[in-house]
């Protein structure tokens, strides 16, 4: 079974907030929510990765960034490495360009959400 390699932005706001998107129904782990991020395309770092899907998915561009965290997690049916971004620095305006709910939530708050099972030792890190 093939490895898929995912990279997230975990951006953070000046108010300490955490932006979350809520994945579409019909998506793997949907109705979950998420930090945005999406698949590594060939001939792209994951740091690249995460650049290019924060800027499609909520149209930010991220500034000041750092590996916060590399995951790999197998959920039987697919396994995901995962490359979580502190993005402490960004510009632009949150919009959803999936047409997917976003959100600002305070790292007290993560835990009220209900995340996919791979994001939980990057939470445990936030709180």
């Amino acid at each position: 079974m093939k490895i898929i390699e995912i990279s997230i932005g975990i951006v953070k706001n000046q108010k300490a907030q955490y932006l979350l998107s809520l994945r579409g129904l019909t998506r793997h782990q949907g109705g979950k929510w998420e930090f945005p991020g999406g698949k590594v395309e060939p001939l792209e770092s994951p740091a690249q990765a995460m650049c290019r899907e924060l800027e499609e998915e909520v149209g930010l561009v991220a500034i000041d960034y750092h590996l916060l965290e590399h995951v790999y997690f197998d959920y039987g049916d697919r396994q995901l490495n995962l490359y979580f971004y502190l993005v402490e620095k960004y510009r632009g305006e949150v919009c959803s360009h999936l047409d997917q709910e976003v959100r600002w939530v305070s790292a007290s708050g993560l835990s009220e959400y209900d995340f996919p099972e791979a994001n939980k030792s990057v939470l445990e890190k936030l709180n």
